[in-house]
């Protein structure tokens, strides 16, 4: 009671203060209290001015004399007007620092303003509502953003329909519907619906999906529905978290580069899911790390990739590249260091300087490669034409056989006669 009287006390003293002022304090639009709902169904949009911006609640600020009162800006309009809350039926309702629609419908989107005042002093604050149709043939609307939860595998979990408190009165037992992606869940493996709750025996990672919960119940003799979708999302289960694996650089490779050309070593890291946990990488030259590298040479490149049997696991590669490096800077120590919540590795890169082919090897190789490569096209060339060389040589490099001056005749010796045979047989043949 003290403690009330003491929050009035200062509330009224602020208000005093602004009094003369005569001012209005509007704290603008915001956009993150977006409250989204689906056409003919029920919605409460409570005043944010309580729930992020003053230190006190709804009745310590009426029972200082403040009044909160709402106002509402039309889709496409300029023009703020109050909110009528004498509407047939009491369509729109207010209680404390809530505004009740039962129901909404489309014409109610657009900007609500919640202003808390007096006769000379004021504060407000605005946010959007936006009431949404159900897609055709769907449980819901894709523009409807829902909830995320996030389930280990090969784990038991619970699936609560969320925001159903409060709407119907505590003697009504509403009927509750389960859908898994606008699928009705009837007779699912390991999922049993039960009232507002869904459980799930042993989670798995097809089970990943929108969960949809369709609650109706009836209020003063009219039907209602609360429609709410839940985003389930796996993750590697709890029993698989593990340290950072270093899988790159390691101990049984070395990298070898020359001097003025470009350095380049990955470290390429394993990271298995771990709840809550950060995931850090990173490299050090002669003990400085990244955020004091200034020469412009160095460059860092990082890339991740995930680990598709294992939710929420990844590989993260990030590979140091030094461009025109010296011969001094291929002597330092190049070190990879990785760590989450669990635990850290480091591990240095094995580098050294490789050294080049000497100039006169090169050029010794080289000459015997082209002299090899013509030995074998000369074999070649005499194997398939050996034949056409033999009688080009005696077709014109050869002399006629004669004895004590006297040219031999065809007849006089058989061996010319078949050379001349073996001549027509080439020519005629070719």
């Amino acid at each position: 009671m003290k403690i009330s009287f003491l929050l009035i006390c200062l509330l009224v003293l602020t208000v005093t203060r602004d009094c003369t002022s005569e001012r209005c304090d509007d704290w603008g639009e915001d956009t993150r209290k977006l409250t989204q709902a689906y056409d003919g169904e029920p919605v409460r949009l409570r005043c944010p001015l309580f729930e992020d911006y003053l230190k006190h609640n709804y009745s310590t600020a009426h029972s200082a004399g403040l009044t909160l009162m709402w106002y509402w800006t039309g889709k496409g309009k300029d023009l703020e007007e109050p909110i009528n809350i004498r509407l047939p039926d009491n369509r729109i309702s207010k209680d404390k620092d809530i505004l009740w629609f039962r129901p909404a419908l489309l014409n109610d989107t657009g900007n609500y303003t919640c202003m808390l005042r007096n006769t000379t002093f004021c504060l407000k604050i605005a946010f959007p509502f936006e009431v949404l149709k159900k897609d055709a043939d769907s449980c819901v609307s894709i523009n409807k953003a829902a909830e995320v939860v996030i389930f280990p595998l090969q784990d038991t979990a619970l699936l609560t329909c969320p925001d159903t408190t409060g709407y119907y009165p505590t003697d009504v037992t509403p009927t509750v519907n389960w859908y898994m992606n606008c699928i009705l869940v009837d007779g699912f493996v390991d999922r049993d619906p039960k009232g507002l709750s869904l459980q799930f025996i042993n989670v798995l990672q097809k089970y990943e999906g929108n969960y949809t919960c369709i609650v109706s119940y009836d209020e003063n003799g009219r039907p209602y529905n609360l429609t709410r979708t839940i985003y389930v999302k796996t993750i590697a289960s709890h029993l698989q978290a593990r340290p950072p694996v270093m899988i790159t650089p390691n101990d049984k490779q070395t990298f070898e580069f020359i001097a003025g050309g470009e350095l380049h070593i990955p470290c390429e890291v394993y990271f298995s899911y771990v709840n809550n946990s950060y995931t850090d990488i990173g490299w050090r030259i002669n003990g400085k790390s990244e955020g004091d590298f200034t020469d412009q040479r160095v460059l860092v490149n990082e890339s991740v990739t995930l680990d598709m049997g294992n939710p929420g696991a990844k590989t993260i590669k990030k590979e140091l590249r030094i461009k025109n490096i010296t011969p001094d800077e291929l002597k330092h120590n190049y070190t990879c260091t990785a760590k989450n919540t669990l635990g850290v590795v480091s591990r240095q890169a094995l580098v050294k300087e490789k050294v080049g082919t000497p100039r006169y090897i090169t050029e010794l190789a080289c000459g015997l490669g082209a002299t090899l490569f013509l030995v074998v096209c000369f074999v070649i060339v005499y194997h398939v034409y050996w034949l056409e060389m033999v009688l080009f040589y005696r077709a014109h490099f050869g002399t006629d056989e004669t004895i004590g001056g006297t040219k031999l005749k065809e007849k006089s010796y058989p061996s010319l006669k078949s050379e001349n045979i073996l001549k027509h047989f080439v020519r005629i043949t070719l």
